[in-house]
């Protein structure tokens, strides 16, 4: 019997352990999309205590909280810090198989060299040993992050973001992590969401003139573009709500917009046709200014509506969707094909049945001397996980290249999650040592490391920084 989270955790066999110790162990970590807080970056951010770095905005811990009965005061509620850590020591026991119980423990043990299994009978102490650390200097936002071998940080940024805190990050030479933006307009893209029209005049205000038409409000959008890839940015993010993409029209997009700042709601067709239109237009810019186009498909959010009222976005009350999405997808990306201005596109389903279609659509518009051009990212959100993971790795690699694979991401608030990546390499490891073992694979550590060491770190240099 192995030792619970051993130092060959997940390592099944000699190869693995080899591969990982020798070589991705040691390989810095490139997070290319997180939503980590620049501001709390630039100004180091030191924490109060355990929970407010490791519990806030944790929808993935908040839900596992709500599956066990815990009251939601205790939750996203005003309860003391100390009590809601304690209620999420007294679920931990019970979170045996979910990949909770092994990103907790590789959390403690990394960060707070903690080795002892959460439970309410040690949580005193091991809420008193966290705060105790979380005082030291080297335990704020900055510390936490070098702790981690971090390179490079891709936060997620609105277009109308100053983005002052990367300005702060990058001319501070005491901290060598770059922390690049990345540019998501998707609030600009919502037409349907009751908000819509206020955020087009907080537009109008970060740009300085009045967006009244659909064309005014490309122009505000490509200029905000310019101002973000003058700071870095090096990849841009959408969630994408499933909209059948269809041939620009844009006489009928200012219609449509037009009419939504009326007061008019727009009807699916009038959804379609402006979404269309204005994400058209926006993946031309990425593709000239060479941009990786990340796309997250397969939402349902705020199931809810109850706790959406009462909570808000980001709560936990997200689920997978079962839409078609390759139809609209392949329409996507052969409009921006037929026009030769299709960008590095890195597609993401949060439903793990798309995985297999989305590997052989991928393989549809690679090309043009890049490799791996069109990505089918890391298993996300509610797949990142042994199973999700391992399913995911081996579909690519029997349909598209795994060796040009783009690797892990954090997708966190959290400077905590960073272990997620050590899980990801553990498992990249043992299904490369596993074929290698069963004769499935060379024994050749060259080519093997090579390889490891290409999906952990430099394929991701490659795509977005090089």
């Amino acid at each position: 019997m192995k030792k619970f989270m051993d130092a060959d955790f997940l390592l099944k066999n000699e190869t693995a352990k080899k591969l990982y110790h020798e070589i991705a162990e040691k390989t810095p970590i490139i997070d290319y999309h997180c939503h980590l807080s620049p501001q709390e970056i630039a100004e180091d951010k030191h924490y109060e205590s355990i929970t407010e770095v490791w519990l806030g905005g944790d929808h993935y811990k908040w839900r596992i909280m709500r599956g066990f009965g815990v009251e939601e005061k205790y939750i996203t509620g005003d309860a003391d810090p100390k009590e809601k850590f304690m209620k999420w020591a007294s679920v931990m026991p019970y979170c045996v198989g979910n990949p909770l119980y092994h990103w907790t423990h590789l959390e403690l043990r990394r960060y707070f060299g903690i080795e002892e299994l959460l439970c309410p009978e040690n949580a005193e102490y091991i809420w008193n040993r966290c705060n105790e650390l979380l005082t030291q200097p080297e335990f704020g936002a900055r510390g936490l992050i070098k702790r981690s071998n971090v390179e490079i940080i891709g936060t997620t940024d609105d277009p109308c973001d100053n983005l002052e805190y990367h300005d702060i990050i990058k001319a501070d030479e005491s901290f060598d992590v770059e922390v690049v933006p990345s540019y998501r307009p998707e609030r600009a893209l919502n037409i349907w969401r009751p908000e819509f029209c206020g955020y087009i005049e907080k537009l109008s205000g970060v740009v300085g003139y009045e967006i009244k038409d659909y064309k005014s409000l490309e122009k505000a959008l490509d200029e905000r573009l310019d101002f973000f890839v003058a700071r870095g940015c090096r990849s841009v993010d959408c969630s994408l709500n499933m909209v059948w993409f269809q041939k620009p029209d844009d006489a009928a997009a200012d219609r449509v917009f037009k009419a939504k700042l009326a007061g008019v709601e727009p009807s699916q067709e009038d959804i379609d046709i402006y979404y269309s239109t204005l994400y058209l237009h926006l993946a031309k810019k990425y593709y000239e200014n060479d941009l990786v186009m990340q796309i997250h498909i397969a939402v349902l959010r705020d199931n809810n509506t109850a706790t959406f009222n009462a909570l808000g976005v980001d709560t936990g009350f997200d689920t997978m969707s079962d839409e078609r999405i390759v139809q609209p997808i392949i329409n996507l990306l052969d409009l921006l094909e037929r026009e030769d201005k299709l960008p590095k596109t890195v597609l993401y389903s949060l439903n793990p049945a798309h995985n297999e279609a989305l590997m052989t659509l991928a393989t549809c518009f690679n090309g043009h001397g890049i490799a791996g051009k069109i990505q089918i990212g890391s298993a996300w959100w509610l797949n990142d996980h042994i199973d999700g993971m391992e399913k995911h790795m081996k579909a690519l690699a029997s349909i598209t290249l795994f060796s040009k694979f783009i690797g892990m991401l954090t997708d966190s608030r959290s400077f905590l999650s960073y272990t997620r990546h050590e899980y990801f390499r553990r498992i990249v490891c043992n299904i490369i040592g596993t074929w290698v073992e069963d004769g499935e694979a060379p024994d050749d550590m060259n080519l093997l490391s090579r390889m490891v060491r290409d999906i952990c770190y430099t394929n991701t240099k490659n795509y977005f920084f090089s």
